[in-house]
């Protein structure tokens, strides 16, 4: 009893692994906020559900495809050499199956208890992330623009979902996160980017890698968040101090990424990193607290 109890709690574990239980539960995390933000009225909560377990559904199959994807290249990092498929823990037919099942009922929910447009948000995150970005990113620096698309569809997403329409202001939620992505990833791709090497892909911007040159495209992907912090106050969607803090929370992105500009270490990267990892929920915080 003890053996199977065993048996069963590595094989949750491996499952976690192949969906990144973290990183499915953050993305779907700013898919809620962008509900939030767009619902009026008296809240639905058979929506709101169907959203969680549906969006989390469908990044749960995108992040098992993308393992599938990259099993061979998997083992060769020490970040990921420990994931069940590169492990051969998983068979990779068992992964297939339960990646097409998980996409299949996510997209389904979406668009049954939403609407069509969530549907096919979750359809287009789903091939873009799995089928476009991933095989680029051994191919080309252009893989991050093209992965940033689904990365930023999750806020974009659940406003639509909560409201049946496109605006302007699902166009901000989106804009916002699709150019936050590229300082975060940069700021990844820099600390990790010798492990990265051992698989063979091109993340950094440049080909001059760590470089002044790269740091500098950092600094000016930050830079952009300042007039795009301003969008929301420009169209109402937020007041005056939900701008300020917005845009505080840019300039603070801003100097980090001068510091790794100045100084090009590890050190700096990583605190560029961990603070665009606070940025993007701090930006939906105000946001919804703003609405309330």
């Amino acid at each position: 009893m003890q053996t199977e109890s065993i048996g069963l709690k590595a094989k949750l574990q491996d499952y976690s692994q192949l969906i990144k239980f973290r990183l499915t539960f953050t993305v779907v995390l700013s898919s809620i906020f962008g509900y939030l933000i767009g619902y009026t009225g008296e809240l639905n909560w058979t929506e709101l559900v169907a959203l969680i377990i549906g969006g989390f559904l469908v990044v749960a199959s995108s992040n098992g495809l993308n393992q599938i994807v990259e099993k061979d290249f998997d083992i060769l990092m020490t970040r990921t050499e420990n994931r069940p498929l590169a492990q051969r823990r998983m068979a990779l037919l068992e992964a297939a199956i339960f990646c097409v099942i998980t996409g299949t009922v996510g997209i389904y929910l979406l668009g049954h208890y939403l609407n069509t447009y969530a549907a096919i948000l979750g359809i287009g995150s789903l091939i873009s992330y799995a089928f476009i970005y991933t095989p680029l990113k051994r191919v080309s620096s252009i893989a991050v623009y093209i992965g940033a698309v689904p990365g930023a569809i999750p806020p974009l997403l659940g406003w639509v979902a909560a409201t049946g329409r496109f605006s302007a202001a699902a166009g901000i939620l989106f804009l916002i996160q699709f150019v936050w992505q590229f300082p975060h990833f940069w700021a990844i791709a820099w600390v990790l980017d010798d492990d990265y090497k051992k698989a063979g892909y091109r993340l950094l911007p440049l080909r001059s890698g760590k470089s002044k040159k790269t740091a500098m495209v950092i600094l000016i992907s930050t830079i952009l968040l300042i007039p795009i912090s301003v969008l929301p106050y420009l169209i109402n969607m937020s007041g005056v101090l939900s701008v300020t803090l917005l845009l505080g929370g840019s300039l603070a992105l801003m100097y980090m990424a001068i510091k790794l500009y100045k100084s090009l270490s590890i050190k700096d990267a990583k605190s560029l990193m961990f603070a665009s990892i606070l940025y993007n929920p701090f930006v939906l915080v105000v946001l919804l607290i703003d609405k309330i």
